[in-house]
């Protein structure tokens, strides 16, 4: 069946899984790796590899931020130990794709030379959803953050480094061609406001994820 292509300037809730529920973010080292490659791939080529992207210092980085175009915008992110959250705005045509491919290649070629390891790392092509309204895209943010919390991994989202939470709490500060997510023209957050919002739906998505996790293991077994 062929896959409906994606829209330009339309949001998508995209994630992906590792294949067998294979544990990739189990370091912090392979978290920062993977976030790097998410602020590299977003634009178009900029003349180096991503090696030496990887290994320049953060203002060379920003230098070579600065005045590239962009295919997508990441809206937020969570990187949870099997799987990865995105919520991505495209910009070009095929972008999603095309950034999904390069970072999802990227990080696998760097994983199985790490840990001597051959094989695909993950399960299949990414899924994307598409998100319709401004309310839609609003309660995705706080699911997506409240991953690693729904997990029993972290109490409070803001105790897990590697999603865009934190960022959502420092929207006051100014923004630099290093940050990693944009959602100007889409969400308007005020960080007291948007702390409570999340905070108040923790229980609830706890016990979401604990209904889930028992249906899923009667039917196994």
């Amino acid at each position: 069946m062929r896959r409906e292509a994606l829209v330009s300037n339309q949001v998508y809730h995209v994630l992906t899984r590792s294949i067998a529920g294979f544990r990739v973010f189990s370091s912090s080292s392979n978290c920062r790796r993977f976030v790097n490659t998410l602020l590299f791939y977003r634009q178009e080529p900029c003349g180096i590899r991503f090696s030496r992207f990887a290994e320049s210092s953060v203002e060379i980085q920003k230098m070579y931020l600065a005045d590239m175009k962009n295919r997508v915008s990441i809206v937020a992110y969570c990187l949870m130990p099997t799987h990865i959250h995105l919520i991505l705005k495209q910009l070009a045509e095929n972008g999603i794709s095309l950034f999904m491919k390069n970072c999802l290649e990227s990080f696998s070629k760097y994983f199985n030379t790490r840990y001597n390891r051959k094989g695909p790392l993950w399960e299949s092509r990414f899924k994307s959803i598409s998100v319709k309204t401004d309310d839609q895209l609003l309660h995705l943010t706080r699911y997506v953050h409240l991953n690693p919390v729904s997990a029993g991994i972290v109490e409070k989202p803001e105790d897990w480094d590697f999603s865009s939470y934190k960022k959502y709490l420092a929207v006051n500060k100014i923004k630099r061609p290093g940050d990693l997510c944009d959602w100007d023209g889409l969400l308007e957050i005020r960080p007291n406001d948007y702390k409570k919002f999340v905070e108040e739906r923790i229980n609830y998505q706890r016990q979401i994820s604990k209904i889930k996790k028992q249906l899923l293991d009667g039917y196994s077994g």
